[in-house]
């Protein structure tokens, strides 16, 4: 199976300025962010309530616990949220009228809960509408964890920011490209 898309910060901004002109755009750009920006899989944004994410103040977590039944290895873990994302989900959060900790965070259309197929296909319809070749719904977890890498940060933190259990597993997320190697040599 191939590998999903490592999207750059251009072609990242080209599906942001595509979702800005979309009936929901402001959770559209929550979705994207909390998955380019926290590192999230499809199924994990699917399944987030507003409990999950909101304080009883009305403010955002900057820690969203995902409990085991949340998470693809069964594994609980916790997803540290930016300034730059908590800012975005307060943003959308203004376009949402029910707040009870157990709804939905995202809703479809109509209101209801995706389904992590659901955004699964969602994603691939973004890409797709935008005219980016190879992009899916893993291609925000990619960025994520490469960007980070990028910037220097350990294999064994990403892999536990990104729920990982194994090194190996967060290491083939880690893209190399010919600048990054024009920069790594510059280094000697």
């Amino acid at each position: 199976m191939a590998q999903a898309k490592t999207l750059s910060q251009a072609e990242l901004d080209q599906v942001l300025d595509y979702v800005s002109t979309k009936k929901y755009a402001l959770r559209d750009r929550a979705i994207i962010l909390t998955s380019f920006l926290g590192g999230l899989r499809v199924a994990e944004i699917a399944s987030l309530t507003m409990g999950d994410v909101v304080n009883p103040d009305g403010t955002i977590k900057n820690e969203i616990r995902l409990s085991a039944a949340q998470t693809k290895g069964k594994h609980p873990r916790t997803v540290f949220v930016s300034q730059r994302l908590q800012a975005e989900l307060a943003n959308y959060l203004t376009t949402r009228h029910a707040k009870g900790a157990d709804i939905p965070f995202f809703h479809t259309d109509h209101r209801l809960r995706f389904s992590p197929n659901g955004l699964c296909v969602w994603f691939h319809q973004l890409y797709k509408n935008v005219g980016i070749s190879g992009g899916s719904s893993h291609s925000g977890r990619k960025f994520f964890i490469t960007t980070l890498a990028n910037k220097g940060i350990g294999v064994r933190i990403l892999a536990s920011l990104a729920g990982h259990r194994s090194i190996a597993v967060t290491q083939r997320y880690i893209d190399v490209n010919d600048e990054q190697k024009r920069n790594a040599v510059e280094l000697i």
